[in-house]
């Protein structure tokens, strides 16, 4: 176990050279001229050199990757041009913290429902029950978030007026965005559970069980269900790592400041070096979510071979 999680973070260093390589990139893939972009348009020639030797623009492009790098490593992700704030007080101040606590409430709520409506499914097969959950989790998983979003608000917040219409602070206002965000999510692992549950239940040892005369509870819970969960797990890392990058449309309809709405916000002032720290902070969260997700391969399956 030792020796496979550090050959996974090993691993890590390339797709991280490849992301900040991508990251820094974005800056110079950009149409026209960067510094022109974040001065503005009524800015004079001198602002314009002004703003690109801020921005260290005037080096080789190597000498601005590697700079870029090693401000990186130490926590350095530039200054946000239209607040003036560093960048990296800028995404932990209170966004981070809000997009976690999404994601978190998001993806349980995906896992629960999602769980429970496959194991039902596949014990099921072929039920009005089983035909019913894939219908309703085809149903979810074909609605945009932004559209179910917009309902959610319509029928709870405005009709009912049962919950806040927007913003993040009370357990109120984290109902209507994590069912959004977690509708999708759960239609995905409700089908992915049963896929495998109905894998799982006709191997060989499942029916020796049934044979043995262990009770169905105990034979879908801790034989079939274990065995099925590591594509579940895969999905759900997927999911979580991605919800970690921000929720970009859950946040804008629902005006939560979090990192999706930050990254929208920044897109739209041309705030490039804040655009660039944000999504640099997202890819590699996904990274590392994606490394906990390998090793809690070996803690749902001992018998899983990491070497």
């Amino acid at each position: 176990m030792l020796i496979y999680t550090l050959r996974r973070l090993i691993q890590i260093i390339p797709v991280m050279i490849g992301v900040t390589l991508a990251v820094f990139l974005m800056m110079h893939l950009i149409p026209g001229d960067p510094a022109r972009i974040m001065a503005g348009e009524a800015a004079d020639p001198v602002q314009v050199e002004q703003m690109r030797e801020n921005l260290g623009l005037n080096d080789p492009l190597y000498v601005q990757y590697f700079r870029y790098v090693g401000n990186a490593i130490q926590g350095d992700l530039g200054t946000s041009i239209r607040t003036k704030r560093d960048v990296v007080d800028e995404i932990f101040d209170q966004r981070f913290a809000i997009t976690v606590q999404l994601a978190v409430i998001g993806t349980a709520l995906s896992v629960l429902l999602g769980l429970v409506a496959g194991i039902i499914s596949a014990t099921r097969k072929y039920s009005f029950i089983d035909v019913s959950v894939m219908i309703a989790a085809l149903f979810g998983l074909s609605m945009p978030n932004f559209w179910l979003g917009i309902m959610l608000i319509y029928l709870f917040a405005v009709n009912m007026g049962v919950l806040p219409v927007a913003g993040w602070g009370t357990w109120q206002h984290m109902i209507l965005p994590a069912i959004t965000l977690g509708t999708g999510g759960a239609a995905i692992i409700a089908r992915m559970t049963r896929s495998s549950m109905l894998e799982v239940i006709n191997q060989d040892y499942i029916r020796t069980a049934y044979a043995k005369g262990v009770s169905d509870k105990l034979v879908i819970y801790k034989h079939a269900l274990r065995n099925a969960l590591i594509p579940v797990v895969t999905v759900v890392g997927l999911q979580f790592g991605g919800l970690l990058g921000g929720a970009i449309v859950t946040e804008t309809v629902f005006a939560i400041n979090g990192l999706g709405r930050l990254i929208i916000d920044s897109i739209r002032a041309h705030d490039f070096p804040m655009v660039q720290g944000t999504i640099l902070v997202c890819a590699v969260l996904f990274v590392m979510v994606n490394f906990l997700v390998d090793i809690t391969y070996r803690l749902i399956n001992k018998r899983i071979d990491l070497n």
